[in-house]
């Protein structure tokens, strides 16, 4: 029997002469799914499309054989790196500016509701990098946060996810920009080279992490509304452009 939720335990407490350990279980089990089942209704459609692929991810990861995971990680080893950078270049540069401007003041656009993309290889790499208890933390806030003015992943420390969406670890709001780069010129053309090797992974011209991360997952019959690689319009045009370019070049 699946372990029940806190809500479950305090309405089975409410009724006592239910007194057999069995008829207990199976009344707290009848709970629980009632209780997922309204909350279910009334999550808003981000939160689950986010769920959906979320719990997906972290179960392929549980399920399949550690040498299967362990080449996953293996294959996100260069993206890794790069974020690396990046988190240091952003530290060292805006993480000042960017906690009094986001966390204190509340005058950027940054980590606003619903308007964070996260892609499936986002999901895929922040689990394969992430504790249990992590992502558990993370699809428990999906299941429960209602809808608010900042983003269902911003918690009282900051973002819930180890690795961020890349989506959100590139952006800067135009006033910090201003502000560091109009001050930095070098910090600038340091940032336009971090942005060159983002393409790296994210600009479908060639076979690229995010794009391969997808098409791994998706031979194993997963599916996802955040494959945006192999659905999106936009994206599928840049391919199917790069695959015309290069077939006029041989």
């Amino acid at each position: 029997m699946a372990q029940i939720s806190r809500a479950a335990r305090f309405l089975l407490c409410c009724f006592p002469k239910i007194q057999t350990k069995k008829r207990r279980t199976l009344f707290a089990f009848v709970l629980e799914k009632a209780f997922q089942h309204k909350v279910g209704r009334s999550m808003n459609a981000y939160n689950r499309e986010q769920l959906e692929a979320v719990t997906t991810v972290t179960h392929c990861l549980k399920d399949w054989p550690r040498l299967e995971i362990d080449k996953l990680r293996t294959r996100i080893e260069n993206y890794l790196r790069f974020r690396k950078d990046v988190d240091g270049f952003l530290q060292h540069h805006f993480s000042a500016l960017c906690t009094q401007t986001c966390y204190q003041s509340r005058q950027s656009a940054c980590c606003g509701r619903e308007g964070i993309t996260t892609f499936f290889a986002d999901v895929v790499i922040n689990a394969l990098m992430s504790g249990d208890d992590e992502m558990e933390k993370i699809i428990q806030t999906l299941k429960l946060s209602e809808q608010g003015a900042k983003c269902v992943y911003l918690g009282e420390k900051g973002c819930l996810w180890r690795i961020k969406p890349i989506v959100c670890e590139m952006f800067l709001c135009q006033r910090v920009r201003n502000k560091i780069f109009g001050q930095n010129p070098g910090a600038l053309q340091t940032w336009k080279r971090l942005r060159y090797r983002e393409k790296r992974y994210i600009r479908p011209t060639r076979p690229v992490l995010f794009d391969t991360l997808e098409a791994y997952f998706m031979a194993k019959g997963v599916r996802s509304g955040l494959m945006y690689f192999h659905n999106s319009p936009g994206l599928l045009r840049i391919k199917a452009l790069a695959r015309e370019k290069n077939r006029q070049t041989l």
